[in-house]
């Protein structure tokens, strides 16, 4: 779930155990127990966090340090008007600019400017943001990056804060500033500290204050943090969300509302031949049908078009809906089958492609290798299936409109709505509720400009559902792919040559016109950035056309990629007799940056749109992880027979992660996995809790993408429907315990992702683990929850 600005420049909680080890390493230890259906939906609605870290010099030198926020629409807001505001009794308001969807961002962010202000978290309500870029800054809540590029802003905007306090009391005491400071929401005087004034009593004089220069702010030393790092807040959501006051998409009720149901053309740049409503007009309780207009690909996030039923209550528009007769043009994509695309994908991956990165003379390594080893690996499309389904409120005037929703990208939301109501953006207002689940899938906001375009056809406020089958059926999917991987080798077992070629339709395609192959950001996502120690590299991309709506899914490309690359180095231990650890930091090398121009990489090559000179590929950290997870899982244990580890590491989203996953094989060929160990390298850690909720969030899903994710097409329809056949990992099958180890830094390391990372490298070390349990090699995902 990333690449937010792309398509505006185209067209859980368990409470850990924290400890430290022999090193002094923090260990965040969770076990999830088997609990009932909330609670599980508790643990496992979260998606893609952003929770990480950030840097800081010292106070009287302190600078900021480069990141790609700059690059994003609307860049960066720290501005402590925009954010916080003082009421008479001392109640601090904090706005949260993000959207939250389980990740804890609408706690951190507020977090960090309560602590450099110095408020009382206790005295502290947080607040969320309408969709308003040029007031809050970039709002694309996706990318693994909230906190990667606004600890800083927001870390300005409480120092600014602070030091407006501190102006408005010496001014009130006839004192230099320098006299006075903030601590825990009151002001005292340093030579006098039982002289203090509240927050509240300053309010006023405070927010009258002219905002510092950054030059003038005076930062916060790490010792003096009281809640950054701390792992101590809980998120500001939980209590009512665990007690189902929480307000999702679909909570949203206004006065007069009506609601709607759609039914759309069962096959992408399909349309209505024609239809009768007729039958659901008959139906008790439905007013009105309003036909949608249909959109031929790449159509961004337009709806796909198709016939809204509208009545008094969502089950019987949904009757009303089940009535309609339409006869379907499935136009250019009514033959799309998936059994047949894979193998043309796996007849490409095997010829020559288009050459992405070139390092050494790969032919000539391959031309005198003593042997070859090739494998070839296959994800199918996969649905992001949160929790919540799509689900949007609009109320539609004729000079404005408001609408309510689960929506990952507030601002491009508005912008989306006003160009297609033919309204100024000034005139459009989008609020922003709580995600039940986002994954990607709601940084597209087709739905609301369904509820949009209804609520303007009847006139009325309309809460536009969609039904589970509705997501499944109507999604824009994560790409199916063929990754094949080939390796020369020297008499000795040194790898001396490697090829990958990626074979996959891309996201692009959702927004421009399908060239069938992919472009730098899904080259940059474990395929030209593979950080191998080989001389002769050489990455190809075959071409491979869309006959679906394509979009991002958390951690996109690094799925297939890691999978593959992972697997493969796990293939080559067993081929060479190597233990898989060894072997994979045999491959990575010796620690070292790695130079993108030395390694052939391509000139646009992508870094997660943060600079390489501050954020590089750096194999030491994550030969680390790799080091960290396996001494912590107890690499080399014996194991009972039908047990094994395996062992994968991937970097994404700046960050480094490796993963060791602890198999049991049952007697009837039933995978369980009894623990997983996770070592996490995201630079300064803010928020210990939220990282250890994302890394057994992304063991869960990635349970869930190795045994069950598969999202079928024949005769261009999805075949599958519900849960009962696009299947969850249930409590008998996500993993009982995962321990997470966080990598300390000291405080100036940069932030890096977290939400996201954690999932590319479970299905590679899910694999590994299952190969040397029972010497099965699975290279296809999913791969079933029993072996056969």
């Amino acid at each position: 779930m990333m690449l937010g600005y792309l398509d505006r420049e185209l067209s859980g909680r368990v409470r850990p155990d924290t400890s430290t080890d022999r090193s002094g390493d923090p260990i965040l230890v969770g076990r999830l127990e088997k609990l009932d259906r909330r609670r599980f939906l508790q643990l496992t609605g979260a998606a893609g966090a952003f929770v990480v870290a950030f840097r800081v010099l010292p106070a009287e030198a302190m600078q900021p340090y480069p990141t790609g926020a700059s690059g994003m629409p609307n860049g960066t807001v720290s501005d402590p008007h925009v954010f916080v505001a003082i009421a008479e009794d001392g109640t601090v308001t904090i706005v949260a600019h993000r959207a939250e969807m389980g990740t804890g961002v609408r706690t951190s962010l507020p977090m960090v400017v309560a602590d450099e202000m110095e408020a009382d978290w206790a005295r502290v309500t947080v607040v969320q943001a309408p969709g308003d870029e040029p007031k809050y800054g970039n709002q694309d809540t996706d990318g693994s990056r909230s906190l990667r590029h606004f600890v800083q802003p927001m870390r300005q905007c409480g120092a600014a804060m602070r030091a407006m306090l501190e102006a408005a009391a010496a001014a009130r005491w006839g004192l230099d500033p320098k006299q006075v400071k903030a601590e825990l929401h009151e002001v005292v005087q340093r030579a006098d500290p039982s002289k203090r004034l509240g927050y509240g009593a300053l309010a006023k004089a405070a927010m009258a204050q002219p905002v510092p220069p950054f030059e003038a702010l005076a930062f916060k030393d790490e010792s003096e943090f009281r809640y950054i790092g701390k792992g101590e807040i809980r998120i500001v959501d939980l209590h009512d969300i665990t007690t189902g006051k929480a307000t999702y998409g679909a909570d949203v009720r206004l006065p007069g509302m009506k609601y709607a149901v759609v039914a759309r053309p069962p096959v992408v740049g399909g349309r209505v031949k024609s239809y009768d409503a007729s039958a659901a007009l008959k139906v008790p309780g439905v007013e009105k049908v309003v036909e949608i207009p249909g959109s031929t690909p790449p159509a961004k996030f337009a709806p796909l078009g198709g016939i809204a039923v509208v009545a008094d209550n969502t089950w019987t528009a949904m009757q009303g809906r089940d009535q309609l007769k339409i006869e379907w043009d499935d136009g250019p994509n009514g033959s799309y089958d998936t059994t047949a695309y894979r193998a043309a994908m796996s007849a490409t991956a095997k010829q020559p492609g288009k050459v992405i990165r070139k390092q050494g003379d790969p032919d000539a390594a391959f031309a005198a290798a003593a042997r070859v080893v090739s494998a070839e690996y296959y994800e199918p499309h996969v649905t992001h299936a949160p929790m919540e389904p799509p689900a949007a409120v609009a109320n539609v005037t004729a000079d404005k409109a408001e609408v309510w929703a689960p929506v990952q990208s507030s601002y491009g939301t508005r912008e989306d709505v006003a160009k297609l109501l033919g309204l100024p953006i000034e005139q459009v207002t989008v609020n922003v509720t709580l995600l039940g689940g986002g994954f990607g899938r709601k940084s597209k906001c087709d739905y609301v400009q369904e509820a949009a375009l209804v609520s303007r056809a009847v006139g009325a406020p309309v809460k536009l559902q969609w039904s589970r089958e509705d997501e499944i059926h109507h999604s824009f999917y994560h790409t199916t792919s063929v990754e094949r991987i080939e390796a020369a080798l020297d008499g000795s077992g040194k790898v001396t040559a490697w090829r990958h070629r990626s074979v996959a339709p891309s996201i692009l395609s959702t927004f421009a016109p399908d060239s069938g192959y992919q472009f730098p950001i899904e080259y940059g996502m474990g395929f030209v950035d593979m950080p191998f120690d080989i001389p002769n590299v050489v990455c190809e991309n075959g071409q491979a056309m869309a006959h679906t709506r394509i979009g991002w899914f958390r951690s996109v490309s690094n799925v297939p990629r890691a999978f593959a690359v992972q697997s493969f180095a796990g293939e080559l231990a067993h081929e060479l007799g190597r233990d898989p650890k060894e072997m994979l930091l045999e491959l990575i090398g010796p620690a070292r940056i790695i130079d993108p121009k030395t390694a052939g990489m391509p000139k646009d090559f992508w870094n997660y749109g943060e600079p390489y000179e501050e954020f590089p590929i750096d194999t030491g950290r994550l030969r680390h992880v790799v080091e960290l997870a396996a001494d912590k899982a107890g690499w080399g244990k014996a194991l009972p027979k039908g047990e094994g580890l395996g062992i994968a590491a991937h970097r994404s989203f700046v960050s480094y992660i490796a993963t060791v996953v602890h198999v049991k094989i049952g007697d009837d060929g039933a995978i369980t996995v009894p623990e997983v160990t996770t070592a996490v390298d995201c630079g300064y850690c803010i928020n210990p809790e939220r990282v250890e909720s994302q890394m057994q969030g992304a063991a869960v899903m990635g349970m869930t993408l190795s045994l069950y994710s598969a999202i079928t097409f024949a005769k261009g329809r999805v075949e599958q429907s519900n849960f009962y056949d696009y299947e969850m990992a249930r409590m008998t099958r996500y993993p009982e315990k995962v321990a997470v180890h966080v990598v300390p830094h000291p405080f100036p390391v940069h932030a890096t992702g977290v939400g996201e990372p954690g999932v590319p490298p479970f299905a590679p070390a899910l694999a590994n683990a299952i190969f040397a349990a029972t010497g099965k090699r699975l290279r296809d995902l999913p791969f079933g929850d029993t072996l056969s």
